[in-house]
């Protein structure tokens, strides 16, 4: 059994429909508009609500960052990576938000290695809020998807649809056999972020927090992609240069015919295991 809390992660949860919820206990301590609209929000839900003390749900929630509602829900059941190559009914994209219209070609988000769960949280958020088609998490040397991540990130995590691999490079290399491009982020890299054309089924692949990608990870990417920096410092927050790029690629995905121009990128031989 996993617990939510918070206001956005509890609502989210219930609205997504896509864990069980058991229970959702809000403090006694607290009654305002917003706890009110949750509730009732749950009841319509037909799930069970409890009234519990504050310090119960701080003792539940272990941190006091609980704003007064807390959840108990079924562990979550993580996709494969060929659940999310699967097609996907046009409904569901046309769906996720009503502001923007996606295109056809698909956009994944990879992350190798990224083990502060504030960070996980912002990058899912990020993801949520530009479309992106599926999150790759690999199962050893990342942060959890917990309590934390889901608070992180305002709820979003509940709505974004997350495969948890073994073997990362693996998973790429399947992406790669199903016609998508395989694109890391590196300080190194060539082209700018700016300069490379998203319009086209691809993996965006994050590195670990101060360290980037690991070396077979980045043998593996078909380009690295690099985001010019104009100060004293290499880089940016890793959480922070996956929205800037994710929003690129959001940018030229839904208005193809405003995006600058780009120079041609010479297409290079797809890299595979042991190159």
């Amino acid at each position: 059994m996993d617990v939510l809390y918070g206001l956005h992660p509890v609502e989210e949860a219930v609205r997504s429909g896509a864990r069980r919820l058991d229970c959702v206990m809000f403090a006694r301590e607290r009654s305002d508009a917003r706890l009110q609209r949750l509730a009732l929000l749950c009841r319509d839900a037909g799930l069970r609500v409890t009234l519990e003390s504050r310090d119960q749900l701080t003792r539940m929630a272990r941190t006091d960052a609980h704003q007064g509602v807390l959840a108990l829900v079924r562990e979550r059941a993580f996709l494969t990576i060929e659940d999310l190559l699967a097609p996907q009914p046009i409904s569901n994209k046309a769906d996720r938000n009503s502001e923007v219209t996606l295109p056809a070609h698909r956009f994944f988000l990879a992350l190798d290695g990224i083990e502060d769960p504030h960070n996980l949280g912002a990058l899912l958020r990020s993801a949520d809020g530009a479309g992106v088609d599926g999150v790759i998490l690999p199962e050893r040397r990342s942060a959890p998807v917990s309590a934390t991540v889901a608070k992180t990130s305002a709820g979003a995590s509940e709505h974004v649809r997350i495969a948890r691999v073994t073997n990362l490079v693996r998973s790429l290399e399947q992406m790669k056999q199903a016609n998508v491009w395989v694109l890391g982020l590196d300080e190194r890299g060539t082209p700018d972020y700016m300069d490379f054309d998203f319009r086209t089924d691809c993996v965006l692949v994050l590195g670990r927090e101060g360290e980037g990608l690991h070396d077979l990870v980045k043998k593996t990417c078909d380009h690295l992609l690099r985001i010019p920096m104009a100060g004293a410092v290499s880089s940016l927050n890793v959480s922070v240069a996956g929205a800037v790029v994710m929003y690129e690629a959001m940018r030229q995905r839904t208005r193809p015919a405003l995006a600058t121009p780009k120079p041609a990128i010479p297409v290079k031989q797809r890299k595979g295991l042991g190159s």
